[in-house]
């Protein structure tokens, strides 16, 4: 019997929707709960309770979990490049930004990531089509920060500044998760979340002193719950589902997806808008995001 091999089929599109929308809300959750808690608990909430949800799952299905100090230590700056420094510095940055601008520079990630794998790397150089694309997505991000920067609103423009490095950040970890290989996508997932969990909690402690904070409402804690349950242990699940099912290269189409998901949430449900600066700029970086992926050129046959 041989087994199917990975296919973007009518049910992996259904997944990536449920993951762009999922993934996407997260910023919508973000918000909400950013309005009674700080940024370090928000993070080492949601990290917490996902770290203790994928543990279950451990217990559960009893993947092969690794018990050298090797692996464990690349766990660790996987769980800090991933989600410590990232999860942080975004959650920081919506402080002063919107969730649907969050959402369109988070995309700015496959342009980091190619840049730091031509840089970084021998076997991944950029191709003109590539080249293109991360001139699209700089451009856009010129698009975005330059009203911001004329203007001299340095909170917001140091809010854009503060998710750009989440977005390299998720850049670097996708070069240093090369090293995780060897581990079961549970087992990376469910060790980078503890190790993460295990930076942020004392930071959270010490720095934010949540003891010492106003109890919050109910919607507060259910958006860190949902953030926790729903935008980290389903949604890594679900990722390493439609990997299996329709491969590497298809599942990270979720990035042009996120974005837009975002940025309908942050409309319908926050009831943000955009300026025509971002919209032009959200253009910009998705059609870098697509210049990058390079499929559809294909083919159109412009490359």
């Amino acid at each position: 019997m041989t087994s199917r091999p990975p296919t973007l089929d009518t049910t992996a599109w259904a997944m990536l929707a449920v993951l762009s929308l999922v993934w996407g809300g997260s910023f919508i959750l973000v918000a909400v709960a950013l309005e009674a808690l700080p940024p370090f608990t928000v993070v080492a909430g949601r990290m917490t309770i996902g770290a203790l949800g994928l543990w279950l799952i451990v217990f559960a299905l009893s993947p092969a979990m690794p018990h050298d100090r090797r692996t464990w230590c690349d766990l660790l700056v996987m769980g800090v490049l991933n989600n410590a420094v990232p999860f942080t510095l975004i959650v920081t940055g919506q402080l002063w930004i919107p969730a649907g601008l969050t959402g369109v520079l988070n995309a700015t990630t496959p342009v980091f990531g190619v840049i730091a794998a031509h840089l970084l790397t021998p076997e991944e150089r950029l191709t003109p089509g590539r080249l293109g694309g991360v001139a699209l997505g700089l451009l856009g991000v010129v698009v975005l920060l330059g009203p911001r920067a004329m203007a001299g609103t340095g909170s917001e423009l140091l809010g854009c500044l503060m998710v750009l490095g989440g977005a390299a950040s998720y850049a670097a970890a996708g070069l240093w998760g090369r090293r995780l290989r060897h581990l079961p996508p549970l087992a990376a997932a469910t060790g980078q979340s503890s190790c993460s969990m295990a930076v942020l909690l004392p930071v959270a402690l010490v720095v934010d002193r949540p003891w010492t904070l106003p109890a919050p409402p109910a919607e507060v804690w259910a958006s860190l719950l949902a953030l926790g349950v729903v935008c980290t242990v389903f949604a890594y699940v679900l990722f390493f589902v439609i990997l299996r099912r329709a491969g590497g290269s298809n599942v990270m189409l979720v990035t042009l997806m996120v974005p837009v998901s975002a940025t309908v949430l942050g409309v319908l449900v926050l009831g943000e808008s955009m300026t025509p600066e971002e919209l032009a700029g959200m253009a910009l970086i998705g059609l870098g995001l697509v210049a990058i992926d390079g499929r559809l050129l294909r083919r159109l046959h412009w490359i």
